[in-house]
């Protein structure tokens, strides 16, 4: 078993829409999860007004996030459709 090198921070609201999702897309946003934490740097880097912010994409979902040391920190999750300017 590998050790664990991050701690994933989640907002609580962002915890309680994950909650409340179709249970299929609920184990495809935690499953994504394990991935970030097991690879920080795999999302994909945002410019301009979202620098210093990753994005990992979810089906149509994207999940917004940025590594701090040794912390991940859930910005915001939702469709990819708004969910840029919403952040």
């Amino acid at each position: 078993m590998k050790p664990k090198l991050h701690s994933l921070g989640i907002p609580d609201e962002i915890a309680t829409m994950i909650r409340g999702m179709h249970p299929e897309l609920k184990s495809k946003i935690k499953s994504a999860f394990k991935a970030i934490l097991e690879e920080p740097h795999t999302g994909k880097l945002l410019r301009n007004e979202l620098a210093g912010l990753r994005r990992f994409r979810v089906s149509r979902f994207r999940i917004i996030y940025r590594v701090v040391k040794k912390d991940v920190e859930i910005v915001a999750v939702g469709p990819h459709i708004r969910i840029y300017e919403e952040t």
